[in-house]
């Protein structure tokens, strides 16, 4: 499991590309074979990538969280960018088809990933848990759907809420899949923040030869990530967080903190963006 440590806006105008990217991007969650996690003390979030590749993958407890199975003191989201897979909670098979999403709440001891058919590729977003809610399976196209942005302005997309206040119940996730239109390329504008939640970004179906271009920072303090297929990027809660593409693209947007209106968001006008 590997750390990082909460940041501030101050550290922002000081830091070279490196230093942001090891402090925000997560570059390699995928690997064949594998489950990789990352812990974040911004809101204590893990994000995860897991990969069967044909075999099967448990997850496990961490010495880092203190517990003695993953799930203890923990919720989950989890979502497939990959091949149709299936996770078996505690003896409860469940299949994913890709962009579906799969909530499993604390208390839950074993949880096992593996491919149905191939190329099984699972996104995980965790926050701590102070009771237990039941497991559920949310289908693409099953949540709450909005449309929102315009082609004008090349942000036509759409998007899938799947855990939140008046979907799938959760401790504090709040998560779902957008969908950028062709032609489109903004995930959103104008930006915003939200000073009372940790948000993290997974872009996925992001082509092989195209990139985003992920804005990060204070209004008055931008900054920049280029970001590639299947990149995480943590956005502490201070953060504004808006990107675009050199092509369409989706993205895995979670969030976990103060609360779950996804609508609580602090506006950020493009006219105040330095």
């Amino acid at each position: 499991m590997e750390q990082r440590y909460a940041t501030n806006p101050a550290q922002i105008p000081g830091m070279t590309t490196e230093e942001l990217r090891a402090q925000y991007l997560v570059p390699e969650l995928f690997v064949p074979g594998e489950i990789r996690v990352v812990y974040t003390h911004h809101d204590r979030i893990v994000l995860g990538g897991v990969v069967p590749a044909g075999a099967e993958l448990s997850l496990p407890g961490y010495p880092e969280i203190r517990s003695d199975f993953f799930l203890e003191h923990r919720e989950v989201g989890i979502v497939n960018v990959g091949g149709t897979g299936t996770v078996t909670a505690d003896g409860e098979v469940y299949t994913l088809v890709k962009g579906a999403c799969l909530y499993l709440g604390r208390g839950i001891r074993e949880v096992v990933f593996a491919d149905a058919d191939a190329g099984a590729q699972f996104y995980l977003f965790s926050a701590p848990a102070h009771t237990s809610y039941p497991a559920a399976l949310v289908s693409p196209g099953e949540g709450t759907v909005r449309e929102l942005g315009d082609q004008l302005t090349s942000n036509r997309r759409t998007l899938n809420q799947y855990i939140h206040e008046n979907g799938v119940k959760s401790c504090q996730i709040v998560m779902g899949v957008t969908e950028l239109h062709p032609g489109s390329m903004w995930n959103t504008m104008p930006a915003h923040t939200h000073d009372r939640r940790t948000e993290c970004y997974l872009y996925f179906d992001v082509p092989e030869d195209s990139r985003v271009i992920h804005l990060l920072g204070e209004r008055d303090e931008t900054r920049h990530l280029v970001v590639a297929d299947r990149q995480a990027i943590i956005s502490p809660s201070w953060s504004l967080h808006s990107g675009v593409g050199t092509a369409a693209y989706s993205f895995i947007w979670a969030m976990a903190g103060e609360n779950q209106s996804f609508d609580d968001m602090d506006p950020a006008p493009v006219t105040d963006l330095r």
